[in-house]
């Protein structure tokens, strides 16, 4: 194989799949990306065998071939290379020269044919803004549990519903729901679940992409193809709990307050937080009174007072601080709604004027 193209484009695309590969101990290929050389095109794979993705871009072929290459020294050293426009890549003897900027590196590679192929999922399928996936896995992605041990709690369930597109993730102590409404309503889309960790890489993979993407899904994965990339995943086997029975109708409580007042009083407030991150909601509305506490032994206690337009009975509540802070930065209005469902029961809170989104979020009784 041999080939030249230019180290920003390069480098570019290996810093995206250099992230999937990994030390794997029982197969070391997947340390490794992929390099397939074939018609003026060069196409780069990487995989971990739970998510896996390929990009393909054109670039000066000279001899065709492949090659696996380890992924983080090859990242490393385009990361590192200085003063270098374009690269000419060469095997040669089962090691990979690369040349460009008077820098010259030897990688050692590994066979080729034992790298995995990237499976693309077939069965239903749709076009979609990449954006409007990006928007859903974020809106929801950090509610989901971290570890194996319920697996479909540390997953994020995708279903279609009423022409929306809806993101659901929960650890059982809050959760997130986003509904993206599409332009374009999918036939028979089956309800999904993609592990938390996958949803975080989408995001990443996805932002910054403008054109449309394809979404399929069958067999236990999920795809998204767009003109020069395929990224597929595998989906969990299991049963989203159904969460709506436990969302709250009624309120006890509502108050409106500046998101970025409340993010700020939040940072202050719970310095002084104890080590199960507790925080106390003081609410009177005829006080006009909105008070976050906090107290820790060791530290000492600090409260802080938000203005807010209330409505409803007076309350203290505690709640994890971080559970609450996590849903604001992914709530796109000025103002957020936290509605109250009565002393220590669950909260609700949105943007005002958006009703994409909800975050529910358990107290803590102790």
């Amino acid at each position: 194989m041999k080939i030249e193209t230019t180290k920003e484009k390069l480098q570019s695309v290996v810093s995206k799949a250099e992230r999937l590969a990994g030390k794997h101990l029982s197969l070391p290929i997947l340390s490794h990306l992929l390099l397939v050389a074939k018609k003026g095109t060069l196409t780069v794979r990487a995989t971990n065998l739970d998510m896996g993705l390929e990009y393909s871009f054109p670039v000066k072929v000279e001899k065709e071939g492949e090659v696996a290459v380890p992924a983080q020294l090859f990242s490393s050293f385009f990361s590192t290379l200085q003063n270098a426009k374009s690269v000419v890549l060469e095997e040669n003897e089962k090691k990979l020269v690369i040349s460009g900027g008077g820098a010259k590196a030897r990688l050692h590679t590994a066979d080729a044919s034992e790298f995995p192929t990237i499976p693309k999922a077939e069965g239903v399928s749709f076009s979609l803004d990449p954006n409007a996936l990006v928007k859903g896995f974020r809106s929801v992605q950090y509610a989901g549990a971290l570890g194996n041990l319920k697996p479909e709690l540390g997953s994020v369930s995708v279903f279609h519903e009423n022409e929306e597109l809806v993101f659901a993730a929960t650890d059982s102590f809050r959760l997130a729901e986003k509904r993206i409404t599409l332009k374009k309503t999918p036939a028979q889309l089956p309800s999904i679940l993609v592990p938390v960790k996958n949803a975080g890489e989408f995001i990443r993979l996805l932002e910054g992409e403008r054109d449309e993407i394809r979404l399929s899904f069958g067999k236990g994965q999920l795809s998204a193809e767009g003109h020069n990339f395929l990224i597929t995943s595998r989906l969990v086997e299991g049963t989203f709990p159904d969460y709506k029975q436990i969302m709250p109708k009624e309120f006890a409580t509502e108050a409106i307050v500046l998101r970025e007042e409340l993010l700020g009083a939040l940072k202050l407030t719970t310095l002084f937080s104890d080590r199960f991150n507790q925080l106390k909601f003081r609410i009177d509305p005829k006080k006009k009174l909105f008070e976050l506490a906090a107290r820790s032994e060791g530290l000492g206690e600090s409260t802080q007072e938000v203005s807010a337009a209330l409505t409803g009975n007076p309350l203290e509540s505690n709640f994890n601080h971080r559970f609450v802070s996590d849903c604001l930065a992914t709530i796109g209005s000025d103002s957020v709604k936290l509605c109250f469902s009565g002393e220590n029961k669950p909260l609700l809170i949105g943007g005002v004027g958006d009703h994409s989104f909800r975050y529910l979020v358990m107290p803590m009784n102790r």
